[in-house]
């Protein structure tokens, strides 16, 4: 009986044992902060830059569609612009239109920065901006955004419209992008400012499922 009584104990302290040790690698693994690897959430631009130049008082606006989102699971958003040639591009705004799929009726309008700014200066002959220079079309220089307000999901579509300051110095800028090149973004460009459009407003028709000459990546950080 003593026996008995003595595996008895030793098991229930086995058992004791073995929960604790449990709870602690359940700890620890509740504690270990979850990394994230930079990823598309859908198909950048590929290709040899064009040849647009004399940007200034023009829009590009961008296509997003939500059905070539990759299902990343995500709820962070960043917009990576390239450029091929200039000295300053001089942006006056930048948004984020919703709509819902397969529709050009904005729901929501979410502004876009760079370094905190609606309306930023970009040095492409800097350094800190852009560490290969000169910029040209074999190195294009590479500005990613601010994280943008806004989860993405496959039931929506987005428009990104970015409008440069009719000046001078974007008479000579250009981007890295060309209308031959391949991927899910599409762009198209407008006289004007189409950063503008209201809630209950309509995409300007334009799509011609050429691809973007500015906005190269969309990503996850």
């Amino acid at each position: 009986m003593k026996t008995k009584i003595a595996s008895f104990v030793l098991l229930l302290l086995v058992a004791a044992a073995f929960a604790v040790a449990q709870d602690d690698a359940d700890s620890v693994r509740k504690a270990k902060p979850l990394t994230t690897a930079l990823m598309n959430l859908t198909e950048g631009a590929a290709g040899a830059p064009g040849n647009s130049t004399d940007w200034e008082g023009w829009s590009e606006v961008d296509y997003i569609p939500g059905a070539a989102l990759f299902g990343v699971d995500s709820t962070d958003s960043y917009l990576t612009l390239g450029f091929s040639a200039g000295s300053t591009v001089n942006i006056n705004s930048m948004v984020v239109y919703t709509t819902a799929r397969a529709s050009n009726i904005v729901t929501k309008v979410t502004k876009v920065t760079y370094l905190k700014k609606a309306s930023p200066s970009i040095e492409l002959t800097s350094t800190s901006n852009c560490p290969t220079q000169p910029v040209s079309a074999t190195n294009p220089c590479f500005i990613k955004l601010d994280k943008i307000a806004v989860e993405m999901i496959a039931t929506n579509d987005y428009y990104f419209a970015i409008y440069f300051t009719s000046d001078s110095e974007n008479n000579s800028m250009r981007g890295a992008g060309g209308s031959n090149q391949s991927g899910a973004l599409m762009g198209w460009q407008i006289d004007g400012d189409d950063g503008l459009i209201p809630v209950g407003g309509t995409i300007p028709v334009g799509n011609q499922g050429a691809a973007p000459l500015f906005l190269m990546y969309l990503t996850n950080e």
